[in-house]
């Protein structure tokens, strides 16, 4: 059998026409087919200067297929039907690079028949004890475990370090966070240490860096906080989701951490309804950055990652970072923000944070589909 591949520039109009481009930018690079799948692998600049091709950036690009199972005719392309989807992408974000031994030891921060109520957002808490203690290790992977069929209902997942004075008793229950009921030991949380959201995969330190544990001045209590989307209002929705965390005795040259950026929920922090694009902007500012940095990390801190998160009304999101009162290179953006798609941007190269830069999270919203004020909550972690 002799199988003829041929590949076209098409691009669709406003009426969703489906048109051959005169201007050919994509390239077939290589082909092949067997009894159950044909595999295209194609080519092209990442800005063709062709008004019907859409540029390719660090942004979010939501890929569109389909397919028919029969060849293109004469008369034009054959209709999909339902084999069709989408799919978020980052296509320059680097490829992260695996040097996991398989048989690295782990543990499970996961809850534990959560039920999760029938509202449109719960936060959920429940506090843990790391079980690595009195010798360093560093975490080199942390994997997400959503319950499977849960993948939408789990939006985010936090974790926080909490004061080592607690005692094994706070073990005991979850709750609610944010609430008036809500355990005091809850209080002493306030320090990120990771950070996941709702479409993003397991997160892999580089090389040359682990998360601390293990050490009297790594976390021993932690609080886990999830975020439950709920907004069918489902009843009797049951919840074991949460991390694992994959760590190595081989100690790495770097210890990680976690720095935040944007604006917590506030009063003063809102958006209003009809607005097709609404600005606000979260001040990391430089006496803030000079107080934390300069005496303890006077030489600045590297940052070999991002992740940018906001929730619905997000459209765009963009990290800038200013040095000597000069603006630098964007740290990390999304113009194509989505929401359903939030993952650790890995940098190309480290960027250094010195003490007295500052920096400006810059999140625009839209909200035209709304009647009412929104508040909201946005923050890079």
């Amino acid at each position: 059998r002799t199988t003829f591949i041929f590949q076209q520039d098409y691009f669709t109009d406003e009426n969703r026409v489906l048109k051959k481009d005169p201007q050919q930018d994509y390239h077939l690079e290589y082909a092949m087919e067997n009894s159950t799948h044909t595999i295209l692998a194609f080519s092209r600049e990442l800005h063709t200067c062709d008004t019907n091709d859409k540029s390719i950036t660090e942004s979010t690009v939501r890929v569109i297929w389909a397919y028919h199972h029969k060849d293109m005719g004469e008369a034009g392309q054959n209709y999909h039907g339902s084999n069709r989807g989408t799919k978020s992408l980052r296509l320059l974000n680097p490829e992260k690079e695996e040097v996991l031994s398989a048989s690295l030891p782990y543990f499970d921060l996961t809850n534990k028949d959560v039920p999760v109520p029938d509202k449109d957002t719960t936060y959920w808490c429940q506090m843990f004890k790391i079980p690595i203690q009195h010798e360093k290790h560093h975490v080199t992977k942390v994997e997400p475990l959503i319950q499977k069929g849960h993948e939408n209902l789990v939006h985010h997942i936090l974790l926080y370090q909490c004061s080592s004075n607690l005692n094994d008793s706070v073990l005991d229950y979850g709750h609610e966070c944010y609430h008036p009921n809500m355990p005091d030991s809850f209080l002493t949380c306030e320090t990120v240490i990771f950070a996941w959201a709702i479409g993003g995969e397991g997160f892999t330190y580089p090389p040359h860096v682990g998360l601390s544990i293990g050490t009297a001045a790594d976390p021993q209590f932690v609080l886990m906080e999830v975020h439950y989307d709920n907004p069918s209002y489902t009843e009797g929705l049951i919840d074991n989701s949460g991390l694992r965390l994959i760590y190595t005795p081989v100690i790495r040259k770097y210890d990680a951490g976690v720095i935040e950026a944007g604006l917590w929920v506030s009063l003063f922090h809102n958006i209003p309804p009809g607005m097709p694009e609404f600005v606000s902007e979260g001040h990391c500012t430089l006496e803030c950055l000079e107080e934390a940095l300069g005496a303890e990390r006077p030489s600045g801190i590297h940052v070999f990652a991002v992740l940018l998160h906001a929730h619905l009304a997000g459209r765009a999101i963009r990290m800038r970072h200013f040095h000597n009162g000069e603006e630098q290179k964007l740290l990390a953006y999304d113009d194509e923000f989505d929401f359903n798609f939030q993952e650790f941007q890995y940098l190309k190269e480290e960027r250094t944070i010195l003490p007295g830069d500052n920096l400006i999270t810059e999140c625009h919203y839209s909200t035209v589909d709304r009647i009412r004020m929104t508040w909201v909550r946005k923050v890079l972690m």
